[in-house]
């Protein structure tokens, strides 16, 4: 869907400029000269919300479907716009699943280990459509540097990558100083062009993080792209994506206590001093505190105390990292270990058809509602404990996350319950200790009590109905929000200046929750226009000013 368009409303808006001055300095509306890209207003304006949009695709093997849903959706996500979310001028770091596909990434085997190729190709072709210049756009995986875990990935992943994005102009091995990712180690790397240091604050483990440039450098949109896929850890969703960034060494998030311990000295100045008492203490705690499976044996990522330290140098890069939007891309999902191992014929893994898009602003959130949409219960998983001790995912309980069904780019409130489920079993901490015979590939699906870990309350009921203007630096249509306290019948209708009605936006049956509506007239001119919302609990209204 295309989204140029442009919304404000009469109320005053975050610089403090009302709507009724806009209207008097710009009695006619000059033409639209865009200078950025613009997320989604209904997407900013709900950052603790989770979105699910429905695909139409047959086989993980038809590129052309797959390629159209992923440029259909960056469509409804962004819009060229005037002072939007990102200048044309500013970097747009994509961060694909682009991991070790160990020789296999050009196959059909190997297509379920990182993001859909065709998707992404797609994505981009509908970003650059906006105007947004691809040469402006990156996408890098911090394996492929030359000491990483997979540098010779790029011989495989890395030409097909590179073909898409040779397409749009978009920057994948290559840095402004013209080096290439695949000659440089972090003794090589530059800071500032080559690698962004960022300290950490708050760290657990890390006090300092490299990150492939320009992901983390200020002023950079983060898209984040993950696969839908099970792992070792569970799910290597949103959260474990981003690892990507990380150049190595420090990429190795899942090494362990020991293996990071036998670093140099001057990669150990990157690490807590302390970081070893640190993990022993809050291991034990999260243990007496019931952190499901956490008593596993274990100091590397098949252990509880292996998976404390992963799951605490995850959260320590997450302190400060800030994304711009997170995608689970499961046109398919994929279970086993992650890679080429799982429980089909002769131990391969499996590849199933779940044709969902999940996203949102905050990434735990998107992968807990991800988790639970693979047959998982998201209080089992370490990770997700531990994020919400830190601050980072203010909602833990999948049913008290707003989520909202994206039809066409219009969010509705969804009912989790409603949505179906594919169960992906993973091989993340096995239950074969202490008496226990749990196989080797399984649901972690166990009931949990989300009261015992003080889960942040659901938003506030709402009280009346209310038809409220999304602020939208785009032009050509206009986004509302609308709250209903409850289901029913709902009329939508919009009055010109003079009070005459020119359209009806909405009459039928609409949900309680809170929805997105869209109105593009073809043929009404610039001006100040009146929505008038009927329904069963009242009657609400809102001023537009509608330039085109």
């Amino acid at each position: 869907m295309d989204r140029r368009q442009f919304l404000s409303s009469s109320v005053a808006l975050g610089a403090g400029l009302s709507l009724t001055h806009t209207l008097a300095a710009r009695p006619s509306a000059p033409r639209l000269v865009p200078d950025s890209l613009q997320l989604h207003p209904f997407i900013d304006a709900h950052p603790e919300a989770v979105f699910i949009r429905r695909t139409a695709v047959s086989s993980k093997l038809d590129t052309t479907a797959k390629f159209s849903e992923g440029k259909a959706f960056s469509s409804e996500l962004f819009a060229a716009a005037e002072n939007g979310d990102l200048p044309f001028s500013n970097a747009l770091a994509v961060k694909p699943n682009l991991t070790c596909t160990y020789g296999t990434g050009n196959t059909a085997d190997g297509m379920g280990i990182m993001t859909d190729l065709a998707f992404l190709d797609g994505m981009l072709g509908g970003i650059t459509e906006t105007g947004f210049p691809g040469t402006n756009m990156y996408a890098r995986e911090g394996n492929w540097l030359g000491d990483g875990y997979c540098a010779d990935e790029y011989n495989v992943t890395g030409v097909l990558v590179k073909h898409i994005a040779d397409k749009y102009g978009m920057h994948v091995h290559d840095f402004s100083t013209g080096r290439h990712l695949r000659d440089m180690t972090v003794d090589t790397l530059q800071p500032g062009t080559e690698v962004i240091w960022r300290d950490i604050p708050d760290g657990i483990v890390s006090r300092r993080l490299g990150y492939i440039a320009p992901y983390n450098d200020d002023d950079t949109f983060l898209l984040n792209i993950a696969k839908f896929k099970t792992h070792s850890m569970g799910m290597t969703l949103c959260a474990k994506n981003l690892q990507g960034m990380v150049v190595s060494p420090y990429v190795r998030f899942c090494e362990g206590v020991d293996a990071t311990k036998k670093h140099p000295t001057g990669i150990l100045q990157d690490f807590q001093p302390d970081f070893e008492q640190h993990i022993d203490s809050l291991h034990a705690k999260h243990v007496a505190q019931g952190i499901p499976r956490w008593d596993r044996e274990g100091r590397t990522a098949t252990g509880g105390y292996g998976m404390e330290t992963w799951a605490q140098r995850t959260c320590d890069s997450h302190s400060v990292t800030k994304t711009g939007l997170n995608i689970i891309e499961g046109i398919y999902g994929r279970n086993g270990n992650g890679f080429s191992q799982g429980p089909g014929p002769g131990d391969t893994p499996q590849d199933f058809m779940t044709n969902i898009l999940v996203f949102g602003k905050n990434p735990f959130h998107v992968d807990i509602i991800g988790a639970w949409l693979a047959g998982h219960e998201p209080g089992n998983f370490g990770l997700f404990h531990i994020a919400h001790e830190r601050g980072l995912s203010p909602l833990f309980n999948p049913f008290s996350i707003p989520l909202f069904d994206w039809a066409a780019g219009e969010p509705a409130p969804l009912d989790l319950a409603d949505v179906d489920r594919t169960p992906l079993v993973c091989p993340y901490l096995t239950r074969d200790y202490n008496g226990q015979s749990e196989a080797k590939y399984h649901l972690v699906d166990e009931e949990f009590d989300y009261t015992t870990v003080g889960v942040a309350t659901a938003p506030a009921a709402i009280a009346r109905p209310s038809l409220n203007p999304l602020r939208n630096p785009a032009r050509g249509a206009a986004l509302l929000e609308v709250r209903l306290p409850r289901g029913g019948t709902v009329h939508v209708e919009v009055r010109d200046s003079a009070g005459r009605r020119v359209d009806v936006l909405r009459h039928g049956y609409m949900r309680a929750g809170v929805h997105s509506l869209r109105w593009q007239p073809s043929r009404l001119a610039s001006g100040m226009y009146l929505f008038v919302l009927h329904s069963d609990a009242g009657i609400a209204r809102s001023k537009v000013l509608f330039l085109r």
